[in-house]
C-alpha cells in the first residue's frame, strides 16, 4: 500500500462477475491486485478498500504524520485491544493496565498485539518471527495465546 500511496497514480479496472478476458491481461502491464480471499461479484467494493487503504497514507489525511505507526500490520503484528469509558460496560470490566505507567503500558500493549498476532494469524506470526533478530542467548520471546478470545 506505501508504494502504491506514493506513486504516481493507478488506475483500477474493476472487473463484473467473472473477471477480464485473459487477453486484455496478457496485453497489457496490468498488476492484478488481490484484497483477499473473498468473492465479490464486481472490483468496486476492493477497490474502494484499496483507495481507502492508499489515501489514509497521504501526508494529512489523518492529522498527525505518525498516527498510523502503531496500528495492525505495522512491524507485522495486529494491533492491541482498545478500552474507552465506562470502565465497567454491560458487566464487563476493562483491564485496568498500568494506569499512567507509559512503560508498562507500551509492554503490555506488545504484549496484547503479539499475543493476538500469534492467535488469529499465524501467517503473521511467522513473518514477524522471521523479521526479529535473536537474543544474545538465541532465545526468543514466545507469548502464550490469549485464552477465550475470539478472532477479528
Amino acid at each position: 500500500m506505501r508504494e502504491l500511496a506514493a506513486g504516481p497514480g493507478a488506475t483500477l479496472l474493476c472487473g463484473r462477475f467473472e473477471g477480464f478476458d485473459e487477453r486484455v491481461l496478457e496485453a497489457r502491464p496490468i498488476e492484478q491486485v488481490s484484497v483477499g480471499d473473498v468473492v465479490l461479484s464486481g472490483g468496486e467494493p476492493a477497490a474502494l478498500l484499496l483507495l481507502d487503504a492508499c489515501i489514509r497514507l497521504l501526508a494529512g489525511v489523518m492529522g498527525a504524520s505518525d498516527s498510523h505507526a502503531e496500528e495492525s500490520f505495522e512491524g507485522f503484528l495486529l494491533e492491541y485491544p482498545h478500552y474507552t469509558r465506562p470502565r465497567t460496560w454491560e458487566g464487563v470490566i476493562s483491564p485496568r493496565c498500568c494506569s499512567g505507567n507509559h512503560a508498562r503500558i507500551a509492554a503490555w500493549r506488545k504484549q496484547e498485539a503479539e499475543s493476538r498476532t500469534r492467535l488469529w494469524r499465524p501467517d503473521l506470526w511467522a513473518t514477524f518471527q522471521s523479521t526479529r533478530s535473536p537474543s544474545p542467548s538465541g532465545a526468543q520471546h514466545q507469548p502464550a495465546p490469549a485464552p477465550g478470545r475470539r478472532g477479528p
